[in-house]
């Protein structure tokens, strides 16, 4: 009797079976599916950062850049761009792309996507995803805060530069190139300025875009086109030497150069007046970091940021230079490294390793310091200093004029985006917002509003009071149009 009762139940296994093939049944009618829910359970997400954020929310794929855009966030992937709020983290909109970079203020910001290998590229509505303006002949796309630069070429020979208002519909000029770069270049391909410090956990561009500079060099063919971006004049067409490296930076055309004599390398640089070709400022034995020693060949742009360089005096200390007239804004002692530079401040590690010094360039002064390790990284934003820390790991967001700080992370998270009141942190596919501390907002830098316009008899202006303008005041203008 007992035997025939156990061979005759389905048992344990059997009624699990019998359950799960009903789950799937109805799951597959649409009566009932638990399997979302299952997952999402399963699935769900740790808190990336102690205190917790506003919002966290994980986003589609790997973001490979992400830029905080008025009320939106804008998050770039790899086949996909999509569009978040800023207050909830919600999804606003999604588009398919391969590209995609954020032109514009923070009052007025758009989105340019596109292709790759595909000519053109659209202009959305951050917030809506709304094609505000299509071009479908563009081969490169360059934004800035204050202007959107393409370039379309009807031969391999014969392009044509162009600059909008982020946010018009009619050109403000163009100017003639005889080529771009091979190929398709998609956003912001590189033109000869500086080259950024960069920071462990810190995205190079967690400042999002910046205002375009007064002038701009173009590589083309061995050669360098320097445009005024506020006329769109083509003001020099030049040909480096053998042993030069020709940057734009400050409204200058630096021509760097770098001999291999007595078994090392002997630097120089010499800033012309694009507009008239006259030697403006000159410098001897300051190594820019363009040569890796290898014959003295030149193949980096200059560090730096804006209108900067960082550069090493031959008894090894770091100095900040002016680019536009060649004054040190600040000349490190022993030991010192400059861990991050824009045209205001400069972050500075100390010569012991424990300490990270903020100094403001206009008067070349402590302006606070704290405690770091030797391993810490920092970055400058307009909004805010950022410090990455190991060993606990930690993000750091301080005013970047006093030091006060605005938020302190316990997170292994990357720095990704930073707004004029708080920033955007990731890990993998998760990301998530964290405001400033109650009252900590910082002014914002001065509305651009445009090109920049042309002093009168040159293509650039003479500085004066820096303050919050930057160093050559591109920032802010006179009433006389100066």
């Amino acid at each position: 009797m007992s035997g025939v009762a156990k061979g005759g139940g389905l048992g344990v296994r059997g009624w699990l079976l019998v359950g799960l093939i009903t789950v799937v049944i109805l799951a597959a009618t649409g009566v009932w599916n638990p399997f979302p829910t299952m997952w999402d359970w399963v699935d769900r997400s740790e808190p990336i950062s102690e205190p917790d954020l506003v919002w966290q929310q994980r986003v589609g794929g790997t973001p490979k850049s992400v830029t905080i855009a008025g009320d939106a966030v804008i998050v770039e992937q790899r086949t996909r761009v999509e569009a978040r709020s800023l207050a909830t983290g919600t999804q606003l909109w999604e588009r398919k792309a391969d590209w995609a970079a954020v032109a514009g203020s923070d009052r007025e910001p758009v989105v340019a996507v596109g292709r790759l290998l595909v000519k053109g590229y659209e202009l959305l509505d951050p917030t809506t995803g709304v094609v505000r303006r299509r071009d479908d002949q563009a081969v490169a796309v360059w934004t800035y805060r204050n202007a959107l630069l393409d370039v379309r070429c009807a031969q391999p020979t014969d392009c044509t530069l162009t600059a909008w208002d982020p946010r018009g519909t009619r050109p403000l000029w163009k100017a003639f190139l005889p080529g771009v770069h091979s190929g398709l270049l998609a956003d912001n391909p590189d033109l000869l300025g500086t080259r950024r410090l960069t920071a462990p956990r810190i995205h190079r561009e967690v400042a999002g875009p910046e205002p375009v500079p007064p002038l701009l060099g173009f590589p083309v063919d061995g050669r360098v086109h320097v445009v005024d971006t506020a006329t769109g004049r083509v003001l020099q067409n030049v040909q480096p030497g053998r042993e030069e490296r020709l940057a734009v930076i400050g409204g200058r055309l630096l021509r760097i150069t770098a001999t291999s004599r007595d078994g090392t390398c002997y630097f120089a640089i010499s800033a012309r007046d694009p507009a008239t070709g006259q030697e403006v400022w000159r410098r001897t034995g300051v190594n820019l970091r363009t040569a890796d020693y290898a014959g003295c060949v030149q193949r980096e742009d200059p560090q730096g940021a804006r209108n900067v360089l960082i550069g090493v005096a031959p008894d090894g200390r770091e100095a900040v230079i002016d680019g536009y007239d060649g004054r040190l804004l600040h000349v490190g002692a022993e030991g010192e490294k400059v861990i991050a530079v824009d045209d205001r401040y400069t972050l500075v590690r100390s010569a012991d390793k424990r300490s990270i010094v903020g100094r403001e360039l206009s008067v070349d002064r402590v302006a606070w310091s704290r405690a770091a390790g030797g391993k810490s990284g920092g970055a400058l934003t307009p909004y805010a200093a950022l410090i990455a820390e190991e060993k606990p790991s930690r993000l750091i967001a301080v005013d970047p004029r006093t030091g006060r700080e605005l938020v302190v992370l316990r997170t292994s998270a990357n720095a990704l985006a930073v707004g004029p009141h708080g920033m955007i942190i990731g890990e993998g596919r998760e990301i998530g917002y964290v405001r400033w501390g109650a009252g900590a907002a910082v002014p914002p830098p001065a509305d651009e509003g445009g090109v920049p316009r042309p002093a009168p008899d040159s293509t650039y202006q003479v500085p004066s009071d820096q303050g919050s303008c930057g160093p050559k005041r591109e920032l802010c203008y006179s009433e006389d149009g100066g």
